[in-house]
Parts: structure tokens; C-alpha cells; sequence
């Protein structure tokens, strides 16, 4: 091993403490693509706490023609999982909102004031990775004037975007958090979801960091990136916000 390789794995760390909060995973038992029990959320969240995880915020989807989830099938959920917490992870704060999908019934949710947010009002969200939504920026402008703070999960992950980077400061610029998942920069979701994820690092347009874990094979993928220092090293430049705005 070179002196070089010595000195650039010290200045990384090997585990999550430098992210801490997860904002967006879908480890709430049985009520979306995620999680499908409460045995399976358990072994998540121990493996999370031992790459340095404290604090997770549950975010199914609520997207009314795949997951029409809600205030009561969400908590519902929690409640669940909380209570196997108590006793096997007592010191693991565990909680929940949701990834909303921007979609007619979205904005019936948030003019309502009706939407389950992180801390502080922020609420995240997101868009099919077919197209477009052409009301994106209404949405995000109508967020604001109704007190909430928009966070849009993965922007790396939307291909129309790719030849059309320009669009990325246009949103930054409405008031947009941008949600890189933990993921993309190893090369996960494929070539061109890592090219976008490493053009976002280098600009330092990450606010945060979620794993947006699905199952066991993301798990296993996030363990060998976070154990190697390559996470820590792909993120370290940006001002990521976890802890300062979600933190215990």
C-alpha cells in the first residue's frame, strides 16, 4: 500500500457517523416496496446502527395508484416498529414521514396542510423517472407558500435531466434541497445515474444524504461502499446537512 493510499483512507471514515440521520428508507414493515416485516425492518436497522446510524426517519411511498399510504396506514406501521425498538434498539431513535410522489393528488395533500414532513416542515418528494413533472415548478413555489421546505429525493436518478444539467441549478435556485441517495455515486443504479450523482458532488449541490433503502441486496451494497471509506470520500465536500437539520 502507497503512502498516498495511507493518507487518503485517513482523511475518509469507514463508517456513517459524518451523515448519522437517514431522511429517506422505506423500512417500515409490509406497506410499500420496501421492508416487508417488522423481523426484516429489525435486521436493517441493526446493521445501519452498526455502520454508525443513529437516527432514522421511515419515508414510504404515498403515491395513490401503487402505495396509497396515509397518515393512519404510516403511523400504524411506526407504531410497529417502534415497539420492537424499544427493546432491541433502545437507543436508536426511530420515526417516520413520507416520499411523495408529485402527482393531482399531492397537491390536494399539501394546500390541505395535510402532508407527514421531516423536522422543520421539510417534505420530501419526487417524480417518475419516465418524465418530467410539468408542474414541477407550481409544486415546489406552492410548497413554499404553504410553510413547507422541499427536499427532492435522488435528483440523480431522473435520466431526463442527464443531457440537461442546467435544469439542476434552476431548481436549486426555486428552493429545492437536493436528496442524493447514498448509492449512486458507486455506481449502483448504473453508468449514467453515477455520472450525474459525481457532476452534482463536484458542484457541491448535495444537501443530503438518504441510503433509500429498499432490501437486503441495497444493504449489502451500502455496507461494502461505507466500510471502504468510498462513501465518506464521495460525499465529504459537500455540506451535507443531516445532522444540523435532522439530528437528534
Amino acid at each position: 500500500m502507497g503512502l498516498f493510499t495511507v493518507l487518503n483512507k485517513t482523511r475518509t471514515a469507514t463508517n456513517l457517523s459524518w451523515m448519522q440521520v437517514d431522511i429517506h428508507s422505506h423500512i417500515l414493515p409490509g406497506i410499500d416496496d420496501g421492508s416487508p416485516n417488522v423481523e426484516a425492518s429489525i435486521g436493517f436497522l441493526n446493521r445501519l446502527r452498526a455502520l454508525g446510524l443513529t437516527v432514522s426517519f421511515a419515508t414510504p411511498h404515498v403515491f395513490k395508484e401503487m402505495y396509497p399510504n396515509d397518515a393512519e396506514t404510516i403511523g400504524t406501521a411506526l407504531r410497529r416498529l417502534q415497539t420492537a425498538t424499544k427493546t432491541l434498539l433502545p437507543e436508536f431513535q426511530l420515526d417516520a414521514a413520507a416520499e411523495y410522489m408529485m402527482d393531482t393528488d399531492f397537491v390536494h395533500l399539501y394546500r390541505g396542510g395535510s402532508l407527514l414532513t421531516l423536522p422543520r416542515n421539510h417534505v420530501l418528494v419526487e417524480m417518475s423517472y419516465a418524465a418530467e413533472n410539468p408542474e414541477i415548478d407550481r409544486h415546489l413555489f406552492e410548497l413554499q407558500v404553504n410553510g413547507y421546505t422541499p427536499i427532492l429525493a435522488h435528483p440523480e436518478r431522473y435520466v431526463y435531466y442527464h443531457d440537461h444539467p442546467e435544469r439542476y441549478q434552476r431548481l436549486k435556485d426555486q428552493g429545492c434541497l437536493f436528496q442524493l441517495n447514498l448509492l449512486s455515486p458507486s455506481g449502483y443504479y448504473g453508468t449514467s445515474v453515477r455520472k450525474a450523482a459525481k457532476w452534482l458532488l463536484k458542484r457541491g449541490m448535495a444537501d443530503l444524504v438518504g441510503t433509500d433503502l429498499h432490501h437486503a441486496k441495497h444493504l449489502a451494497a451500502i455496507e461494502r461502499f461505507v466500510l471502504g471509506g468510498d462513501a465518506h470520500g464521495a460525499f465529504m465536500k459537500n455540506p451535507i446537512r443531516n445532522k444540523e437539520l435532522f439530528g437528534a
